[in-house]
């Protein structure tokens, strides 16, 4: 063991704390800036729905479930630190969902494609319950983020509570 210089550990031990506060300080900007796209997004579909269109098709309102999907993924995030990797699968089951409607409503023929996507959402599908599974059997605990203690009862969701209402 060699005996350090404390001036070196305490610059040091400075330059860690501002390492970790500018990556944090960078993390909370994009994921602000991230919600504030989607409300946006949302906010602008809607109104094109009310002015323009003046109604909305299936397409629209898929769209307005993957915004849900990632407002609440970004909400999730800002409050535990922690990506529920489920929102992702459920906004690319969304998505792949809106696109074969889509493909059915413009084509309006049976072909590959269809196979394709409908396969693609049964394998994201699996792929939910094999998460789901994992997260049962093998639970984490989510940690406040500013100290090592769990969260309170209250706030760990529970692998059967944490879905959208």
């Amino acid at each position: 063991m060699t005996n350090r210089d404390p001036k070196i550990e305490k610059i040091e031990t400075l330059l860690d704390r501002f390492g970790n506060l500018a990556v944090e300080s960078f993390h909370y900007i994009a994921l602000f800036i991230i919600g504030c796209m989607v409300i946006w997004s949302a906010g602008h579909t809607v109104f094109e729905i009310l002015t323009v269109k003046q109604f909305a098709t299936i397409d629209d309102i898929l769209l307005l479930f993957i915004y849900l999907e990632l407002g609440a993924m970004v909400g999730i995030y800002f409050k535990t630190n922690h990506m529920p990797v489920r929102f992702l699968i459920y906004i690319a089951i969304t998505a792949l969902t809106r696109l074969l409607i889509s493909d059915i409503q413009h084509d309006h023929q049976a072909d590959m494609d269809l196979v394709i996507i409908t396969g693609s959402i049964l394998i994201l599908g699996f792929a939910i319950l094999v998460v789901r599974y994992a997260s049962w059997t093998f639970p984490s605990v989510i940690r406040d983020k500013h100290s090592e203690k769990p969260l309170p009862e209250g706030k760990t969701p529970r692998p059967q509570d944490d879905e959208l209402a």
